[in-house]
């Protein structure tokens, strides 16, 4: 089975860098303490401070869904810091993770949320 790539794009809000910072350091801590099933999980702000990309990967739609429930209020402390611009997913999830997203997304900006099934692959 294929693991899942959960991908989004935000854009920062001007003037919160610095609280930007802290608060992805802070969840980065967070879920690597409450979700020990997610094998990876990084921030990462392009060279103009602007935008900011989150990769997270999943071993399944299951993994997705724990780490919404755990981080859920968590996730709630960015949206004076971001504008959640896209998510992409990358394998399969349930309708209620999809829903879910729909959710987050809104909670956060104005973003939209596509997934992308795997059409071919291997995996180790």
């Amino acid at each position: 089975m294929q693991p899942l790539v959960y991908i989004d794009t935000s854009a920062m809000r001007a003037g919160k860098l610095e609280d930007l910072k802290r608060a992805i350091y802070h969840l980065a801590a967070f879920v690597e303490a409450h979700v020990p099933q997610q094998l990876s999980y990084g921030f990462f702000l392009n060279r103009a401070e602007a935008q900011m990309t989150v990769v997270a990967v999943h071993p399944d739609s299951a993994s997705l869904a724990s780490h919404l429930d755990v981080g859920g209020l968590e996730f709630r402390k960015f949206a004076d810091l971001i504008d959640l611009g896209r998510i992409d997913v990358y394998g399969r999830i349930s309708e209620s993770v999809r829903d879910r997203l729909h959710q987050k997304a809104r909670m956060l900006g104005r973003g939209t949320v596509a997934v992308h099934a795997c059409d071919a692959g291997c995996g180790r």
